[in-house]
């Protein structure tokens, strides 16, 4: 098994990246702390600091005024591989990242982490956000190197306003604005470690859809005519187009509060400060011209704007033109505060540090590759060859216009050579057939989640909508119907279940059960818990994405799971009504180990 628990556990990393010489500026005593925001969704165009005029980011943009700026940064098309490559260092494709659901979303256990590196260096670590890299341990952002989590682990969420999260593997309610409290998390456990330095990872959840944001931020663009667009405006929504621009200045707002925090703390010149994003704009809206938006691998699909102050280390407006990638975070991060880098693979990425601290650097041109769903295209400083091999000049030709493969053949071959061998050395190490079960059990997480988004459905019963993330699971009316997922435990135990579920009055009374090998638990229905749907209440536009409700939690005792592989089945076993539930969750709590 490629994720073995074996490889999980090594204690010993194999192999030390060698880090360029210490910046004289930092502290003997202190390294430096890290804060990295990313945001979900936002493309470069969605910056006052790009250009872009319908919309205001003083605080984002005063990062790059106070630091640098990386005019050409790349990340990946869509969420989850950016997220594997920031926290490795290597492209996505080695960590067995292929999807953004049903566990094609997990990073593989035998990487090592951004936060396992500067945890081991002593640092206090915690992600506050969107993970979306795994969610039972040993996947889970604490199995991973943070100390600290609050948030969700899915791809997206259906509500941004008090929803239900996660801290720590407990489902606790947020309080306001999802991004207002992930940022007030974050204030909070920086203002405790002030004394020590920390790691603060901020993957926030917009400009994602579902398109919520507080009401305040979206009357400046209710009525406000935007005067730039895409290239094809007959591809737009102008709602959507506003909501987005709203929700960029929400974080804007929430960058603010953050560094008026350091401010007071008195940690602004030993903080480094980084802010990006995921992936291309999600939808049609003026991004500098460039072709392609969330999910392509052209220019547009994976341009990040990328920034990073270090106040009186980091020279102040510094426009770097050098090309680099989220895949070069680790590395960088790691040289700047003079950690070594002990990880069990070798990195892609290479440290910046050079481009930051020496004038001139000394640097050589290199190759970027991007990928999703089987296209990829790679980035050289001056030439993008897309994925069907057409070669475009990025800095005459930002749209990709104009194929110049003829006018520039040594260049075009070079690229294609080069494409052709990440394909077939680093692509190839991606196998999304391959049976990966879903862990539950692990021996250090006193609870796993088991939501409707890793289940399927059999029989009668639906999922709530096409996008797993967020999803549950209705109509659920015949003995037949069942729910299953394939799972591995880990260490057997007792294990207390509770379930998440809704059901109206006139349909209590169902009796069902929970089975895996031959142990098997009964559970009832015996109290009504009907809330409508929620989340339209709070968008701008119609979403994509499925509505939630107030799942109630059941406990219905507990069952005895065996160490090893197979199905995890839920079955009605009586319907005196017309329905069993809807059903969004199942969360088991350990209460004792081993047999």
């Amino acid at each position: 098994m490629r994720n073995s628990i074996v490889l999980f556990c090594i204690s010993t990393l194999l192999l030390t990246y060698g880090c360029a010489s210490k910046p004289t500026t930092v502290s003997e005593e202190r390294p430096p702390n890290i804060i990295i925001m990313l945001a979900d969704d936002q493309g470069w165009g969605d910056l006052s600091h790009s250009g872009n005029t319908d919309i205001s980011t003083p605080n984002i943009d005063a990062l790059a005024a106070n630091g640098a700026s990386f005019d050409r940064f790349y990340v990946n098309p869509v969420c989850s591989p950016t997220r594997a490559e920031f926290l490795t260092g290597r492209y996505h494709t080695r960590g067995g990242v292929y999807s953004t659901s049903a566990g094609g979303e997990r990073l593989d256990l035998d990487e090592t982490t951004i936060a396992e590196v500067f945890k081991q260096a002593g640092y206090q670590t915690a992600a506050y956000g969107k993970w979306h890299n795994g969610m039972q341990g040993p996947y889970h952002p604490n199995a991973r190197g943070f100390d600290e989590f609050y948030g969700f682990c899915s791809g997206h969420w259906g509500n941004y306003f008090s929803p239900m999260l996660e801290h720590n593997g407990v489902i606790t309610k947020g309080e306001g604005f999802l991004v207002d409290d992930l940022t007030n998390q974050a204030m909070d456990f920086i203002t405790q470690h002030r004394e020590d330095p920390f790691f603060v990872y901020l993957p926030y959840n917009t400009p994602h859809s579902p398109m919520q944001v507080p009401e305040r931020f979206w009357e400046k663009f209710a009525d406000k005519p935007l005067s730039l667009h895409s290239q094809d405006t007959s591809k737009e929504n102008e709602l959507h187009m506003k909501a987005a621009l709203a929700m960029c200045e929400n974080i804007d707002w929430n960058v603010g509060r953050l560094m008026e925090k350091l401010e007071a703390l008195d940690l602004t010149e030993e903080t480094i400060v980084i802010y990006f994003s995921d992936n291309g704009p999600n939808g049609w809206r003026w991004n500098g011209g460039m072709k392609g938006r969330k999910g392509s691998t052209d220019e547009g699909g994976v341009r990040s704007p990328f920034f990073i102050q270090w106040r009186g280390t980091i020279p102040a407006e510094m426009n770097i033109s050098p090309i680099a990638a989220g895949i070069d975070i680790l590395p960088t991060l790691a040289d700047l505060a003079d950690i070594g880098v002990e990880t069990r693979k070798p990195l892609d990425g290479i440290s910046l540090a050079p481009l930051l601290l020496k004038d001139p650097p000394a640097w050589s041109d290199r190759m970027i590759f991007s990928h999703w769903r089987g296209n990829v295209s790679v980035r050289n400083q001056g030439f993008r060859l897309d994925k069907d091999n057409q070669l475009y000049d990025m800095t005459a030709d930002p749209g990709q216009s104009q194929d110049v493969s003829e006018a520039n053949a040594a260049v075009a071959t070079e690229l294609k050579a080069a494409k052709e061998k990440w394909m077939a050395e680093v692509m190839s190490e991606l196998n999304p057939d391959e049976k990966r079960p879903f862990l539950i059990g692990h021996p250090d997480f006193e609870w796993t989640q088991i939501p409707a988004r890793d289940g399927l459905a059999h029989g009668n019963i639906e999922r709530s909508n096409r996008w797993p993330n967020c999803s549950f699971f209705t109509n659920w009316v015949a003995a037949e119907d069942k729910i299953t997922w394939e799972v591995e435990v880990m260490e057997e135990g007792d294990f207390e279940v509770i379930v998440y579920y809704t059901c109206p009055p006139e349909d209590v009374g169902s009796d069902f059960e929970l089975s895996f090998l031959d142990q098997r638990l009964a559970g009832k229905i015996e109290e009504a818990n009907d809330p409508p749907l929620r989340g339209m209440e709070h968008d701008y536009v119609e979403r994509q994405e499925s509505y939630v409700k107030d799942f109630k939690p059941l406990s219905i005792g507990e069952i005895h799971l065996p160490k090893g592989a197979g199905e995890l089945v839920l079955q009605a076993t009586s319907i005196p009504g017309k329905q069993v539930m809807d059903f969004r969750l199942i969360m088991l709590r350990r209460v004792q180990a081993g047999g």
